[in-house]
């Protein structure tokens, strides 16, 4: 009697199935507390730099610019309630919260008394201008005497 062989016929699946990236949330933008993060992008020009958050589904009241010596802190607190009418029951009901909180490090290059955010289309955009006296200098020629 010949005993049947198994022949692994979908090895891609189970590499993939079991890949330590799969198990690996260091790269991932969750909190401590399992929450999401925004993902943030941070643009830098010759005039300051640009904070953008992806925040989209709030409102500007929602979140709260900080400034506290050189630490930026953008954050916010939404909770969405829904009022229950007399006589109604739930069989379920999902209740929904979102909290985030990111901190940047700004350089000293940077004047903290002229920073600006806006909320518009789901990003938060914090302006950062840089101070005039390290801002680059356009190239001159120097006489000769």
């Amino acid at each position: 009697m010949a005993l049947p062989t198994f022949s692994n016929q979908y090895p891609d699946l189970f590499d993939r199935l079991f890949d330590r990236n799969l198990f690996d949330w260091s790269n991932q933008n969750y909190s401590t507390t399992n929450t999401t993060l925004p993902a943030v992008n941070i643009k830098e020009d010759n005039d300051g730099f640009e904070v953008e958050v992806a925040v989209p589904g709030f409102d500007k009241k929602d979140f709260k610019v900080d400034l506290n010596n050189n630490l930026l802190t953008i954050s916010s607190e939404k909770k969405v309630e829904d009022e229950t009418k007399e006589g109604q029951q739930f069989t379920r009901r999902e209740f929904s919260y979102q909290s985030f909180c990111r901190t940047f490090t700004l350089p000293d290059t940077v004047k903290t008394d002229s920073i600006v955010a806006k909320y518009e289309n789901g990003i938060l955009r914090v302006e950062i201008p840089k101070k005039e006296e390290v801002k680059p200098k356009p190239p001159k020629q120097i006489e000769i005497k």
